[in-house]
C-alpha cells in the first residue's frame, strides 16, 4: 500500500468493486478478519460492503489513516483466489 494518505486513496480508487480481506485491530490484542467488496471511496474514508452470511452488519468504513498506521490491513483477492475460495465452500 502507499506511503501517504493520497497514495493509499489512489490505490483504493483503482480497486473499487474488487473483493478483499481486511484485518482490523479490534483492541485488547483482538484482530477482526472480514471479507467483502470495496464499495466506495470518499475524501477521508472508504466503505467495504461485507459478505452477509458471515457478518451481522452490511458495511464498515475506515479512514485512510487506519491503513497508513496499519490499524487496518487490506488484501485484494484476484479472480483466481476468489474462484478457489468459493469452490471449497
Amino acid at each position: 500500500m502507499g506511503k501517504t494518505l493520497s497514495e493509499i486513496k489512489k490505490v483504493l480508487d483503482s480497486n473499487l468493486g474488487k473483493r478483499l480481506t481486511l484485518k482490523a485491530n479490534g483492541g485488547r490484542r483482538k484482530t477482526i478478519e472480514r471479507c467483502g467488496v470495496l464499495a466506495q471511496t470518499y475524501p477521508s474514508v472508504f466503505v467495504v460492503e461485507l459478505d452477509q452470511e458471515e457478518n451481522a452488519f452490511e458495511r464498515v468504513s475506515y479512514s485512510y489513516a487506519d491503513v497508513l498506521t496499519e490499524t487496518v490491513q487490506l488484501t485484494f483477492l484476484d479472480d483466481e483466489q476468489v474462484a478457489m475460495s468459493s469452490s471449497h465452500s
